[in-house]
């Protein structure tokens, strides 16, 4: 593009998409449904529902990429090495309140080092502040979507005039998760570049078009690659199989609670695991620093010995203030409280949730929440932490800042079939709507790699709940 015939750029990137997003969307009435089909027919979709019902991506600075990195890849060091530490030290374990199933399993020899060989941070991005809300250390979902809305994006027809104002830069996931994996593997043992691969988890989950995505993925860049049910492995004492191939690396998506709760449909897997006649990522040990505890455990003071001075200061800026929720006296930024009345008296700066939970489960606001609500609250999350509930514990947790951002959101994104596909909609109105954004690093073997990002129109960020998801580019004006 000559100076000549340059325009010059007003506002950030997002108001600039949206510029021109708005007098394409006059004139091209059918854009969102045809978007919404491109999607179905990328089996971009969460169950039965579409998994971006938005029209423009999530923008960063080359600056907001310089600012997250370190700080991620530091706490997932930290994770690596707490949990390594935790098991050595039954007291420092026991901060984590896992279950004794679950700890049985965290105990069992991996085979390799690499606690989590891909980990995903839920974090929040503001020009002042970045704060992360919990650490996903065992099986974060949405890899495959991302990079495929990615290239959707780059496709899509705002996208040309919007390279001509700025450099575009993309995210892909795939390739760098089949590194991880395969260098995991090749830790454990393992004798080739091209593992048979199984990516392991229940039929019917809502991820399941995900995993389609990254075993044609997989696949295409020369690793054989299956999808099985646990129920579908079986183990004979030596090797492993799915659907009669051997299997070298079990992609574990399949969650620890399931294995804990359903033994029986499990049982070839932890088996081969437990005679390490198999590479399983992540490890079983990987449930240390997945449990939100783990924030308790970073933020607690007497903790203080196990980081550095630079990793204590990361750690107080970046890492909202965390305790397990017991009737005890603790330190608030080094102020002494009692905990329970500091919970009491703080409700509209901190938020209960349970410690081993997903997709919003049983997480309570307490800034939107009545005062009789949050007492019951606190009562169901002292039940819940007591040792009659198995370990079952509760943190609380500070506020953070938030981001908040206006999307061109499509109202009535329909429904998807069995199959991906779904009838077009007679109207599809686009509205731009103020939404939470949720912005979360992928860590693959603790290297920065990408990002997740999360919209929701409520105070919770994520798909299981009803949100969304669009991908992240790095952008920077050209000149």
């Amino acid at each position: 593009m000559t100076a000549a015939s340059a325009k010059p750029i007003e506002g950030s990137p997002a108001q600039y998409w949206d510029a021109l997003l708005r007098p394409l969307l006059e004139k091209t009435p059918q854009l969102a449904d045809d978007f919404m089909d491109q999607l179905r027919s990328a089996k971009l979709t969460f169950g039965d529902r579409v998994h971006c019902p938005f029209l423009r991506p999530f923008f960063l600075s080359p600056e907001d990429e310089k600012r997250v990195r370190p700080v991620a890849e530091t706490i997932a060091e930290l994770a690596e090495r707490v949990t390594l530490a935790a098991l050595e030290d039954k007291n420092l374990l026991a901060q984590f309140h896992l279950r004794p199933e679950e700890e049985r399993l965290a105990r069992l020899p991996a085979g390799y080092g690499m606690v989590s060989t891909a980990s995903r941070l839920d974090a929040f991005l503001l020009p002042e502040s970045l704060k992360f809300a919990e650490y996903n250390g065992e099986s974060p979902a949405g890899a495959g979507y991302s990079e495929t809305l990615g290239e959707i994006f780059s496709g899509f027809p705002v996208m040309p005039k919007f390279a001509k104002g700025y450099e575009v830069h993309a995210y892909p996931l795939s390739a760098k998760l089949l590194d991880a994996l395969v260098m995991s593997y090749l830790d454990w043992g393992g004798t080739t570049k091209r593992p048979q691969i199984a990516i392991v988890d229940w039929k019917g989950v809502p991820t399941w078009r995900e995993f389609e995505i990254l075993q044609a993925r997989f696949q295409k860049m020369g690793v054989p690659t299956v999808i099985s049910d646990p129920r579908d492995l079986a183990f004979d004492g030596k090797k492993l199989t799915a659907h009669g191939k051997k299997i070298d690396l079990v992609y574990r998506r399949v969650l620890m609670n399931d294995i804990v709760a359903r033994p029986t449909e499990c049982a070839a897997l932890v088996k081969a695991y437990t005679a390490n006649a198999v590479c399983v990522a992540n490890s079983f040990r990987c449930k240390i620093p997945h449990v939100k505890t783990f924030f308790a455990v970073l933020t607690d003071e007497r903790n203080g010995a196990l980081f550095s001075h630079g990793e204590r200061e990361i750690i107080q800026r970046h890492v909202p203030w965390t305790r397990v929720v017991a009737d005890v006296s603790t330190a608030h930024y080094d102020k002494p409280v009692d905990l329970l009345a500091f919970i009491r008296k703080e409700r509209g700066n901190l938020v209960l949730k349970p410690s081993d939970e997903y997709g919003g489960t049983g997480v309570t606001l307490g800034w939107e929440t009545s005062e009789a609500a949050w007492d019951t609250a606190i009562q169901s999350a002292i039940s819940g932490s007591s040792a009659e509930a198995g370990g079952n514990c509760w943190i609380v947790q500070e506020r953070i800042p938030i981001r908040r951002e206006v999307f061109p959101w499509i109202t009535n994104p329909g429904t998807a079939d069995s199959s991906g596909s779904s009838a077009r909609n007679a109207d599809v109105p686009v509205e731009f709507k103020d939404m939470l954004v949720d912005f979360a690093p992928y860590l693959f073997r603790g290297k920065l790699a990408g990002f997740l990002t999360r919209l929701s129109a409520t105070g919770l960020a994520n798909v299981t709940s009803g949100g969304g998801q669009v991908p992240a580019f790095r952008v920077n004006p050209r000149n």
